[in-house]
C-alpha cells in the first residue's frame, strides 16, 4: 500500500506544479500583452514652435497612431511600386502587341497587293477562256455560285461589304465562286479537244519525215517536169532532206493495202487506207518498214527514203487521196498548227 500512496503523491505534486506553470505563463502573457498596450497607449506630445511670436502648437500623439500612420504610408509606398511594376508590364505588353500589330498590318497589305495581283490574272483568264470558248464553239454561259453573274467585272465594283467582312475577303469569295463556275465549261474544252484530237489521228495531219526535218523540194500543183522540162501536174508533194535512210511515218491511223515496186515510176512504195475515205502514198522509199494489212498508228515508222524508181535524188513522194481525188498534202499538214492559231486567239 505504501508504494502506491507514493505514485498518488508523485502524481499530485505534478499536477500542482503544471497547474502552477500554466498560471504563470498565462500571468505573464496578460502582462505582456497588457505592457504592450500601455506601451501603444503611451501619449507623447510634439511641440511645434513658431520663429516668431504666434502660437505655440501642441500636437499630442501615441505610440498606436504613430505605428498606424507608418503602416499607412509603408501601404501606400508599396501600392505605388506595385502599381508601377504593372504600369511597366502592361506597357512591354502593349509594345509587343504593337510591334505584332505592325507585322499583320504589313502582312495585310502585301495579302492585298497579291489579291489584287490575283483579280487581275482572273481578268486575263476570264478574257481567255472566253475568247477559247467562242474560237471552239463552246457554250460560255457560267453560273455564280452566289446568285449573280461569273463576269468578273463585279471584282472590280466598290461597295460595301455585310458586318464589317473585308473588301479582299469577298472578292476572293466571288473569285472562288467565278472559278468554280469555269470548271464546267473547261471540262467542255477538255472533251472537244479530245475529241479533235482523235479526229486528228485518223486524217493525214502530220509531217511524214520522223522529226519533222527535210524541206519541200517541189509543191503540189503545176511544176516543170525534172526530165522532160515540160509542164505538168505534179500531184504530190516531194520533200527531200538531201540523204537516203530517213524514218517515214504514217500521217494518221490506218492500215496498210499496198506495198509494191514501181520502176518508171514511184519505185518502193506503200498505200494506206485510212477513215473518212482518206489515203495516202509514199514513194521512191530506199525500204518498206510494214506489211501489207498492218494496222498502222500516227507517227509510226512504216519505211526510209530513198532514191528508187525514177526519181532524181534521195526524197519522198506525199500523196492525199479522198477517194477518187487527189488534194495537195501541204493544207492537211498545217491543220494542227492553224487549229492551234484560231485558239489562241
Amino acid at each position: 500500500m505504501s508504494r502506491v500512496h507514493e505514485y498518488k503523491r508523485l502524481e499530485n505534486s505534478l499536477v500542482e506544479k503544471t497547474k502552477g506553470l500554466a498560471i504563470a505563463l498565462a500571468r505573464a502573457l496578460c502582462g505582456g500583452i497588457v505592457s504592450f498596450f500601455r506601451f501603444l497607449a503611451r501619449r507623447y506630445t510634439v511641440v511645434l514652435v513658431p520663429h516668431s511670436e504666434k502660437r505655440v502648437y501642441n500636437l499630442h500623439i501615441t505610440i498606436f497612431s504613430v505605428c498606424c500612420v507608418v503602416l499607412f504610408m509603408a501601404g501606400i509606398i508599396g501600392a505605388f511600386f506595385w502599381y508601377s511594376a504593372s504600369y511597366s508590364g502592361a506597357m512591354g505588353a502593349l509594345a509587343g502587341k504593337d510591334s505584332r500589330l505592325k507585322d499583320t498590318q504589313a502582312s495585310l497589305d502585301q495579302l492585298r497587293d497579291e489579291i489584287t495581283g490575283l483579280l487581275q490574272e482572273a481578268r486575263n483568264f476570264e478574257t481567255a477562256l472566253s475568247g477559247t470558248l467562242a474560237a471552239l464553239g463552246a457554250d460560255v454561259k457560267q453560273k455564280n455560285n452566289q446568285g449573280g453573274s461569273g463576269d468578273l467585272s463585279t471584282f472590280f465594283d466598290i461597295r460595301e461589304t455585310p458586318e464589317g467582312m473585308l473588301q479582299e475577303v469577298d472578292d476572293v469569295r466571288r473569285l472562288s465562286a467565278y472559278l468554280a463556275s469555269a470548271q464546267e465549261p473547261i471540262r467542255e474544252i477538255g472533251t472537244l479537244l479530245d475529241s479533235q484530237s482523235a479526229l486528228l489521228t485518223e486524217i493525214p495531219s502530220v509531217w511524214p519525215i520522223r522529226g519533222g526535218i527535210g524541206h519541200i523540194s517541189m509543191f503540189f500543183g503545176q511544176n516543170e517536169n525534172p526530165f522532160t522540162g515540160q509542164y505538168y501536174i505534179h500531184k504530190g508533194m516531194d520533200i527531200s532532206t538531201y540523204r537516203s535512210g530517213d524514218p517515214i511515218v504514217a500521217t494518221a491511223d490506218g492500215q496498210v493495202v499496198t506495198i509494191d515496186f514501181d520502176a518508171e515510176g514511184f519505185g518502193n512504195y506503200i498505200i494506206i487506207k485510212h477513215k473518212h475515205g482518206y489515203y495516202t502514198r509514199y514513194a521512191h522509199l530506199q525500204k518498206t518498214a510494214a506489211r501489207i494489212g498492218q494496222r498502222v498508228q500516227q507517227g509510226e515508222v512504216i519505211g526510209y527514203i530513198g532514191n528508187t524508181g525514177l526519181s532524181t535524188g534521195p526524197h519522198l513522194h506525199y500523196e492525199v487521196h479522198i477517194g477518187s481525188d487527189v488534194v495537195d498534202p501541204y493544207k492537211y499538214i498545217n491543220i494542227r498548227s492553224t487549229i492551234a492559231r484560231t485558239t489562241s486567239r
